[in-house]
């Protein structure tokens, strides 16, 4: 394979990942919120079950699996609808998996947590919130066996976002790194640029502990750095939780 084969073939899986993202935050039009269990396979996590519609006034969604995974990686240490409606969002669904099977961002083409970390992980928690307007929220999370491993995993879901930083022209790609540390965590996070330069959303890399999660918010919910950042801090806080 050549060295053009490789670029092109990266660029298209990576495309219908993020045309995946986007096409499913478009068909959102009523409030939705889902539960799935630890058992729940790749497919079926995806689909969540209807429930009343967003009214003027709307109350915050708030995502609960059917059971906590051990040794506490739960829908708690995930994003929670609070957190959105503190910097303008609004979510109207959520579906929350244990399974570690949700892909892990439109960088990473189909590639799962499980996957990353080899099925090592104690336990895995991962969330896809919707909002009402058009972009979502995906967020996947590990528990290392010991703090060395949860080096290794960081490092790995690093170079995965970095890895579309250099895109060619006119392709969507990942910003620069932005670094910051609260609640005995780091993050580092990139904010994401069509391929007309508009920024819209961003992606970011967590690790407390032997805790590990890879957060991606796609569409044009919110361009702001400022938002961006706080929403960051408010999931590095729960991963820490």
């Amino acid at each position: 394979m050549t060295e053009n084969q490789a670029v092109q073939q990266k660029s298209v899986r990576r495309d219908r990942v993020a045309a995946a993202a986007f096409l499913a935050a478009a068909l959102v039009t009523v409030g939705v919120v889902g539960t799935q269990s630890a058992t729940a396979d790749g497919a079926a996590h995806r689909t969540a079950v209807a429930a009343a519609p967003v009214t003027a006034t709307p109350t915050p969604v708030t995502a609960t699996p059917a059971a906590v995974a051990a040794p506490g990686l739960g829908s708690a240490a995930l994003v929670q609808s609070e957190d959105y409606f503190q910097r303008g969002l609004n979510p109207v669904g959520a579906t929350v998996t244990l399974t570690g099977r949700q892909g892990l961002s439109a960088c990473s083409g189909e590639q799962t947590m499980r996957d990353l970390t080899k099925d090592k992980a104690t336990a895995y928690a991962s969330v896809n919130w919707t909002f009402d307007t058009d972009g979502l929220l995906i967020e996947s999370a590990a528990s290392a066996p010991a703090g060395g491993l949860a080096t290794t995993w960081e490092k790995q879901l690093v170079a995965l976002v970095e890895d579309c930083q250099d895109e060619p022209a006119g392709h969507w790609h990942y910003g620069a790194a932005h670094t910051l540390t609260a609640a005995g965590g780091t993050a580092r996070w990139y904010p994401s640029y069509g391929g007309d330069g508009s920024a819209g959303g961003a992606v970011a890399v967590l690790r407390s502990g032997t805790r590990v999660a890879v957060v991606e918010l796609t569409g044009r919910p919110t361009a702001a750095p400022s938002s961006v950042e706080g929403l960051v801090t408010a999931a590095l806080k729960r991963l820490s939780s």
